[in-house]
């Protein structure tokens, strides 16, 4: 599992992680507010930009009945018709230029998630970077294959997918041209709670598919991302907007820009902090040596006299003998005479 290139910047564990932010809906149809979002974006450090690339009708029907109304009370979307959520959330494909100009104007990487051939055959137009895979698409093999054809880097998201599921969609996108696979661990529930967010998953999930692995994450805040990074997560996708008070479609679970300046940041300390298994003092810590407790005189000794509980103890610094020895001094008779704050070393036996 080795680090690669999406456009300038380097993607792999010995690299800090690749934060993307996720503009998805909320542009809230708006192309001003679309172009202040990746300002906002790259203002917050965010590395990359993602939209979505599908229109309504390359989505779903335009039915508002039966199976086409979404049903469950506890969705953020209840009542709402498939075709009327996708036409308020998509983004016009007329903006995705001058969204990506802009982007690249200021260092992001832009990119999007293709929902199907057509979209794919848009986004290869426009010299797209890579190509994220939405976890309700990833076990569309024929989109995988199309995608992997590209020879582009990948990032699927597998929400909801099982061991199964996972594999098939590695196999169809290496079979197909793909050699750069990100994987994310998803929940799809918007949001999702840290509960149902089973980060323990990721490490498992590189060590099966040989795979990079990052995080999707639709909890709120940025807690169960930093963790994401600690167990080894390379690439950490948020959504994003300029005020969750502004509304949207995503905007309830979406991170501000102070939040995911925060993010950016959190990250890579987790990152830097990894390291490697390590015992001992570092270089660093080297000065701290001298905070030890250590054997000292701390009463005045005559020579010959014997050292005791009452005027051997041990304390800070640490320039005498380690405490262990303590037992071992006691007892022992003093081989000059020695001032309170001596430190006790072998020869002052």
């Amino acid at each position: 599992m080795t680090s690669f290139a999406i456009a300038h910047r380097s993607v792999g564990p010995t690299h800090p992680p690749f934060v993307i932010a996720e503009m998805s809906g909320n542009h809230n149809q708006s192309l001003e507010r679309a172009l202040a979002i990746v300002d906002a974006a790259a203002d917050a450090g965010a590395h990359a930009l993602k939209i979505q690339t599908y229109t309504a009708d390359t989505m779903t029907l335009d039915l508002a009945e039966g199976d086409f109304v979404i049903n469950d009370p506890s969705s953020l979307w209840a009542g709402r018709s498939l075709y009327e959520l996708y036409n308020e959330a998509h983004t016009p494909w007329a903006w995705h230029a001058p969204i990506f100009e802009r982007a690249r104007s200021r260092g992001l990487i832009p990119f999007s998630t293709p929902f199907d051939e057509t979209a794919v055959d848009f986004l290869e137009t426009l010299e797209v970077a890579c190509y994220k895979i939405a976890s309700f698409e990833m076990t569309d093999l024929p989109l995988i294959r199309k995608v992997a054809a590209t020879g582009k880097p990948m990032i699927v998201s597998t929400g909801m997918a099982s061991v199964a599921e996972i594999d098939d969609t590695v196999r169809a996108a290496h079979a197909a041209g793909c050699r750069d696979l990100v994987l994310l661990k998803c929940t799809s529930t918007y949001p999702a709670s840290p509960i149902n967010t089973h980060l323990a998953t990721i490490p498992n999930l590189r060590e099966w598919s040989g795979c990079q692995v990052g995080l999707s994450d639709h909890t709120m805040g940025i807690g169960a991302a930093v963790a994401a990074v600690a167990l080894g997560a390379t690439v950490i996708e948020k959504h994003f907007t300029l005020a969750r008070t502004d509304g949207g479609v995503d905007s309830a679970f979406s991170l501000e820009p102070a939040e995911m300046r925060t993010l950016a940041v959190e990250s890579e300390r987790a990152w830097q902090a990894l390291g490697q298994v390590r015992y001992g003092g570092s270089e660093a810590e080297k000065k701290s040596l001298a905070f030890r407790r250590s054997l000292y005189v701390v009463r005045d000794i005559d020579a010959g006299e014997p050292f005791t509980a009452d005027n051997v103890r041990a304390i800070r610094p640490g320039f005498g003998l380690p405490p262990k020895y303590l037992e071992q001094i006691l007892g022992k008779i003093a081989s000059r005479p020695l001032k309170r704050g001596t430190p006790l070393n072998w020869d002052t036996l």
